[in-house]
């Protein structure tokens, strides 16, 4: 008859080791989750803006606004395209909407007798409304903006050779005869 308390105790023991194995490798998971940061996962920074690491006119206002141009089209519920007299008149409609109201001169009674509370606004809501237009006016801008090329960045670059300069510098002296 002691064969089951046998039995029962090594149930026991291996259901013990498989439990400690899986918390154990649930621990080292954790830990390597909690090291671990995605490519795009948001910190400090703001969607998109982590990856507008190149020179280029758009990355560089993305930077400047802290704001993707699709993002800025998603906020003011704009298409890319649309006219700045579109995007002027969602903006005007989302910048009132989140504005707070004018003071009461009277509160008004409800039959019930109850306030009826003021409008909900947020600032935090509007000030996105406006830097979302304020991304899109300066995308429209850019093509008033000259447009850097590599080798003209490269020759603005300190330590660029002159002759890589065309110019007066690279023209060598006329030779003045004095006779």
């Amino acid at each position: 008859m002691s064969n089951p308390p046998k039995l029962i105790i090594s149930i026991v023991v291996s259901a013990t080791r498989i439990l400690g194995k899986a918390f154990y490798e649930a621990g080292r998971q954790a830990v390597k989750n909690a090291k671990h940061t995605p490519q795009g996962a948001l910190g400090n920074d703001v969607a998109g803006v982590g990856h507008a690491t190149s020179g280029s006119v758009t990355d560089q206002l993305t930077r400047q606004h802290r704001m993707t141009l699709d993002e800025a089209h998603m906020i003011l519920n704009v298409k890319r395209g649309e006219t700045l007299e579109q995007v002027m008149k969602h903006y005007e409609h989302l910048f009132k909407a989140n504005s707070p109201p004018p003071p009461p001169a009277k509160p008004a009674p409800t039959p019930q007798g109850k306030q009826v509370p003021p409008p909900a606004h947020s600032h935090y809501l509007q000030s996105k409304v406006v830097r979302a237009r304020e991304r899109i006016e300066a995308e429209l801008k850019v093509p008033e903006l000259p447009e850097v090329t590599p080798a003209a960045e490269a020759s603005t670059q300190p330590g660029a050779s002159a002759a890589a300069k065309p110019g007066p510098e690279t023209e060598p002296p006329s030779s003045s005869s004095s006779s």
